[in-house]
C-alpha cells in the first residue's frame, strides 16, 4: 500500500506554530496549489490543502516562511476525527508533512507576486545582494564566446582523459 503526497504551492497564511503540553512543536498551514487546467470561463482554479508538520521542521517553517511563500511539501494523507462541541463527529483530512522545502528565499515572494515566473527560486538560500544576476549571465555568455568551438573536429576522435569524464 502507498500513501504519498507531493505538493508545490504557496502558503495562504503565515504558519500557525504551537507547542503540545510536552513541548513538541507543531505547525498547521494551508498550501494553495494551482490546478493544471482552466475552468469553462478560462480561469485557473486552486485547491487549498491543509497540512501539519511536527518538531524542528515546524519551527523552521514558522520562522522562515510567511504568507505567499512558495514551498514544496512531501508527506502523507491522514484522516482524524473528534467529537465537536455540538456532539457530532468532525472528520478532518490533512497532509502530514514529512518534509517541507523552501522554494524561495525569505522575502523574495513579495506576497506571492514579483518573482513569480522569473525562475528565481533559490531553495531557501539568499543570493548575495551585491551580485547582479544579469552580470552573471553576461559573464557566462562572454565565457562561451571566447572559448574555442568544441565541435571544430568535425566528428573526429578527440584526446580526452578518463579523469575528465563525470562518471
Amino acid at each position: 500500500m502507498l500513501n504519498r503526497v507531493v505538493l508545490v504551492g504557496r502558503l495562504t497564511r503565515d504558519p500557525d506554530l504551537r507547542y503540545t503540553p510536552s513541548g513538541v512543536a507543531v505547525a498547521n498551514f494551508t498550501v494553495a496549489v494551482n490546478r493544471p487546467f482552466s475552468n469553462q470561463q478560462g480561469n485557473r482554479e486552486a485547491d487549498f490543502i491543509n497540512c501539519v508538520i511536527w518538531r524542528r521542521p515546524a519551527e523552521n517553517l514558522a520562522n522562515y516562511m510567511k504568507k505567499g511563500s512558495m514551498i514544496g511539501v512531501d508527506g502523507r494523507i491522514q484522516t482524524r476525527s473528534f467529537e465537536g462541541q455540538d456532539g457530532k463527529m468532525v472528520y478532518i483530512t490533512e497532509v502530514v508533512a514529512d518534509s517541507v522545502q523552501f522554494l524561495e528565499s525569505k522575502g523574495s515572494s513579495q506576497g506571492g507576486q514579483g518573482q513569480q515566473g522569473q525562475g528565481n527560486y533559490s531553495s531557501g538560500y539568499q543570493q548575495n545582494p551585491n551580485q547582479n544576476p544579469n552580470n552573471q549571465n553576461q559573464t557566462r555568455d562572454n565565457q562561451f564566446q571566447n572559448d574555442e568551438d568544441p565541435f571544430k573536429n568535425n566528428g573526429e576522435p578527440i584526446d580526452i582523459s578518463d579523469d575528465d569524464l563525470p562518471f
